[in-house]
């Protein structure tokens, strides 16, 4: 296996271990403000699962993008991280990506800084992780040569669906109370 084989495994590896992260900080935050699970509300160890997921992502992140920098084959820069549409190839699904990544890390940003934002537009911006999950799952369908294997497919499509019942759990039976 030459290097850029091994950094191609890398980088499947670290975006689809980062891609679950998020979709279990997601599914657990939730989780804990839906009143339809109120009895999951107070767990503290389901708190604790979405404020460690909700940080695992970035270093596996880091290492997804770091690793396809650096992988020959996939002919990105640095700009193609940070402005999206402008990769060589597969602009739309790695554009999709790109878009997701800035969504969580403004999400992440905010989050450390909850204490310093109104109630309001804090919730308003942390609300964003939905749509940055959105984009994601874009990416990672269209640009994951993994998503095409079963177990994969079955795993990505579920979260999708856990998180479409639970946000709709939450559209009709309410919150729980801060």
């Amino acid at each position: 296996m030459n290097s850029d084989e091994v950094l191609w495994v890398v980088a499947r590896a670290a975006g689809l271990a980062s891609f679950f992260a998020l979709s279990i900080s997601l599914l657990s935050g939730l989780a804990l403000r839906t009143a339809v699970l109120d009895w999951v509300g107070s767990n503290r160890a389901l708190r604790s699962l979405h404020e460690y997921t909700a940080v695992l992502w970035i270093p596996l992140g880091l290492i997804h993008l770091v690793a396809l920098l650096f992988d020959r084959t996939a002919r990105l820069t640095p700009l193609d991280l940070v402005i999206p549409f402008r990769a060589p190839y597969g602009a739309w699904a790695i554009g999709m990506g790109t878009l997701a990544l800035e969504l969580f890390v403004l999400v992440a940003v905010t989050g450390w800084l909850k204490k310093r934002i109104r109630a309001g537009l804090w919730q308003w911006l942390h609300r964003l992780a939905y749509v940055g999950f959105g984009l994601l799952f874009v990416h990672a369908t269209l640009a994951g040569s993994d998503f095409s294997d079963p177990v994969v497919s079955a795993l990505t499509w579920s979260v999708a669906a856990s998180l479409a019942v639970l946000s709709l759990a939450r559209a009709v039976f309410g919150r729980l109370p801060a």
